[in-house]
């Protein structure tokens, strides 16, 4: 669902891969089509969607002047198979607002990736498999709000409305978002990008919300259980999530991932 999928080729001054559920045009077949344990595979509204695990290699900025009025922040990423390139969505060409939220401190018991390989993992769209729901995922409300030490009902609900997905999100200006996450980024020691793959070469878009469009030529690309977004793992353990999503798409939304 990735609107730069749509639009005129920016990223390395190449096409955005097409809809085929195909990765890499360098990764096996047993790798394409297995799918993490957990749900029973179902049809998904992505043609294909996981997590690529890997370790930093460089982040960059695109020159919207130069490439369009796309603009992307890219993160390249060592995994298995090479260099990885990761296009994480921070402004339109048709003025739609970007916003971005940040979740700290995410629960470890909770994340289903500490332990794998550095590699590209194709996910089933469940809870179960580990994907991401911006809306559903428990390991995005985080471990706490502004205070944990005091126990009274309004320091609860405070907490709670701190971590409610509809909470913190923030307009982005293109570099407000891409100076949080390169700040993330260089404290990283691992990371964790959820999205889809290219279909040539290596790399990983629709980095962001895919759910909760509303009617028109996004929609239909939308489901729960299929989210974008950016996991970085920091020095010292911590895990921070950075997530995307336009400002048209709805943060209640039913089980076909359609806003209500």
């Amino acid at each position: 669902m990735s609107r730069s999928a749509r639009a005129p080729a920016i990223i390395e001054r190449r096409a955005y891969p097409s809809r085929v559920a195909h990765y890499s045009s360098t990764s096996s077949l047993q790798q394409q089509e297995s799918v993490r344990s957990g749900a029973e595979e179902g049809v998904m509204a992505l043609p294909a969607y996981g997590v690529l695990i890997g370790t930093l290699d460089h982040f960059a900025r695109e020159d919207p002047n130069h490439f369009g009025s796309w603009y992307h922040g890219k993160i390249y990423l060592n995994a298995r198979l090479g260099l990885y390139e990761c296009a994480v969505d921070v402004s339109t060409p048709s003025g739609v607002p970007v916003q971005y939220r940040e979740v700290r401190n995410l629960d470890k018991r909770l994340f289903a990736f500490g332990s794998e390989a550095d590699d590209w993992y194709p996910l089933a769209r469940s809870e179960e498999s580990g994907a991401l729901d911006y809306l559903r995922s428990p390991l995005l409300r985080g471990r706490a709000g502004c205070v944990g030490f005091v126990a009274s009902p309004l320091i609860d609900l405070v907490n709670t409305i701190l971590r409610s997905p509809r909470f913190g999100w923030v307009e982005s200006t293109a570099d407000n978002a891409l100076n949080l996450l390169e700040k993330r980024l260089s404290d990283s020691r691992r990371l964790y990008v959820f999205g889809r793959p290219y279909t040539t070469g290596l790399g990983v878009h629709d980095i962001h919300m895919n759910q909760g469009d509303p009617p028109g030529q996004f929609q239909g690309q939308d489901g729960i259980w299929q989210d974008g977004g950016t996991i970085v793992e920091s020095n010292d353990g911590t895990l921070n999530a950075f997530l995307t999503k336009f400002k048209t798409q709805s943060l209640q939304t039913d089980d076909n991932g359609l806003p209500v």
